[in-house]
Parts: C-alpha cells; structure tokens; sequence
C-alpha cells in the first residue's frame, strides 16, 4: 500500500514555517509598544496604555477585499491587496473615533507559496503601518481542495479603543450642520462584480490593456489600495467638533451616511460638487449603467464623509489638505422625515 503523509495531501507544514520566517521582520516592524508577545504563541497580549483613556471602550471590525483579488490573481500582484484589507477593517472602526490598536489577518489558500504570501502579508504590515496598529497575529490555512491552487481568500479583524465620552455616532448631527466629503483613491474594495462584468466581459478589456482616460492600464487602475483615512480624523480631533463619520462603502453614498442619521434630519448631497475619477464614468458608459446604480454601488469619488458644524467647515477643510487629503463642501443637513438623503 503507498505510503500516504499531509504533505502527500496538499499540507506543507514545512513550508508553513518558512512563510512565518519570512514574513516575521514585516510584522515585527508594526509592533507598538503595547504588544507583549512575539510571534508564534497560541494568543496575542496587547496591554493597553490606561494612561490614554479615562472610560475606555474597545471597538471591533472585520472585512475582507472581496473579488478585487481577481484582479490581483489575473496580474499575478499580490502586494496591494493587504492594505485593503487592513483599509477596510480600519476605516469602519474610525468612524466611531477609536484609534486602530491591532489588527489580525487570516489567509486561506489552496497551496501555500511563501513568496506570494508573504507580499500579501507585506500590504497588510504597510497598512497596519499607515494606521498605526499592530499586525499582532494571523492565521494561514492551507486548505488544499477546497481553494484553487493559485487562489487565496483573505479576512480582517481590527480593534481599537475610544473614551466612551468622545465616542462619535452621530447623535449630536443636526439641521445645519454640514458634510466634507474625502475624496477616495478609485474604486477602493466594492463594486467589483460590477467593474468586472462590465469591464472585462462587456467591454472586453484585458487587465494590461491601456485606457488613455485612465492615463494607466484597467488593472493598474482597478488594483489602487483603498485610502487609510486614520490621519485625515487625527487631522481634525481636538480642533473641531466631529459630529459623525460615514465610511464610503458598498452602498455608496446613499447606503451609508444615512447609517449615521437620527430621525429627523436628512442629508443634502450637491451633485458636481467633487470630481468623479475617469474609472466611475468609464465604468458607467461602456456597461450603460443607469446613474443610480452608479450611486448606489460605487464611492463614486468620496470614500469618507464627515459631518460638523457649518461654522467648523472653513478649517477642517484646510486641516484636511495639510495632511494631504483632498476634501470638498459636499453637502448640508437639513430638517426631514422619511428619506434620509437627498441629492440637488
């Protein structure tokens, strides 16, 4: 009878450990100074600066990058698709204004390539980086059947901590008050089913074929990391009043501001009042999709929104534009019952 082992089976184990010995520098170099173990334990200790809070309360969220890794898969480039994920997790818990502590990864695939994994793990390291938290653990699993060969699924976990009297969630929004608009670096992580239908199989692109609108390739433009905007909060706490924050997702515009709107109030949106990227028209024309499915899909150009006073507005905008984020007068709030936005 063959002899039969879990390498036989599809399981490295060995190869399992060089990818942790690959990857330990990356993840090393986002450790704070709150992570008290070292890669490899069965747990991760993180001990929180209590000096930092006064009524502390953790906030968590999870994510992943959905079918965007297509793309990575047809460019065979894996080294932007961790950020993200760390993008995605990050972003979330930002809104109700904590600070990113640590982030956990989980990668699944049908073989483990240490190579390719390991510029996986390089994304996720650069993002935790540009947000300040810790890659404090993670999980591999070689999943050998279940996976293609060459794929890999990826999910985030994030934790951060805010004091419970500085929590931001939208209940203090009010007729009056108006909506900044950050700008998003593309597509980001959603629509992607979309994007693909159209561009791929209705327009028939190729990922390395050039678009001039995009002065790039659709892969080069459909691989942009999703914007980290941990700095654009930093930016603005403690110089103005931050009264909401809605993270641009799935949904677009009007699937997530309403998330958080009181009763009461509706949020104006002034159409023409940002620039809309080359890729949402492109996507838009060559697929004949109608404008509020647009809308209702994609970022369509603003990944974050932030709502404060009208008298606030003038110097979160340059606050904003210090720290390198482009950002506009996006809307107003305004007294309403029922629809909870409104465009003009």
């Amino acid at each position: 009878m063959e002899e039969m082992t879990y390498r036989k089976a599809g399981v490295d184990i060995d190869e399992g450990d060089r990818f942790v010995r690959l990857i330990s520098p990356l993840v090393k170099k986002t450790f704070r100074p709150e992570v008290m173990t070292d890669i490899g334990s069965f747990g991760a200790l993180f001990k929180m600066d209590m000096t930092k809070y006064r009524e502390p309360v953790l906030v968590s969220g999870t994510d992943g990058v959905g079918t965007k890794l297509r793309i990575a898969f047809m460019m065979d480039k894996h080294d932007t698709v961790g950020i993200d994920l760390v993008a995605m997790c990050v972003n979330d818990i930002l809104t109700l204004g904590a600070e990113p502590l640590f982030f956990l990864d989980y990668f699944a695939t049908g073989k483990l390539k240490p190579e390719k994994a390991g510029e996986v793990v390089r994304g996720i390291a650069e993002g935790c980086r540009e947000s300040g938290c810790a890659l404090i653990g993670g999980e591999t699993a070689e999943m050998p059947g279940f996976y293609e060969e060459d794929e890999y699924d990826l999910a985030g976990f994030a934790v951060g901590a805010v004091d419970k009297g500085e929590i931001v969630d939208g209940s203090a929004i009010g007729e009056g008050d108006v909506l900044i608009g950050v700008a998003s670096s593309g597509l980001h992580s959603n629509g992607y089913s979309l994007a693909r239908k159209v561009l791929f199989d209705m327009a028939r692109y190729a990922p390395d074929t050039y678009v001039p609108e995009l002065s790039s390739t659709v892969g080069e433009e459909l691989l942009k990391p999703t914007r980290i905007y941990v700095k654009a909060y930093e930016a603005l706490r403690g110089k103005v009043r931050v009264k909401g924050m809605a993270h641009i997702t799935g949904g677009g515009i009007p699937g997530n501001v309403p998330r958080i709107l009181r009763d009461g109030v509706t949020a104006v949106i002034r159409e023409g009042s940002w620039t809309v990227p080359a890729i949402f028209e492109l996507i838009g024309k060559q697929g004949n999709v109608p404008g509020d499915d647009m809308k209702k899909t994609f970022n369509m150009g603003i990944g974050y929104v932030i709502v404060l006073a009208e008298n606030e507005r003038g110097s979160a905008l340059s606050l904003l534009k210090e720290q390198g984020f482009e950002a506009c007068d996006l809307g107003f709030i305004e007294k309403g019952e029922g629809e909870k936005i409104r465009y003009v």
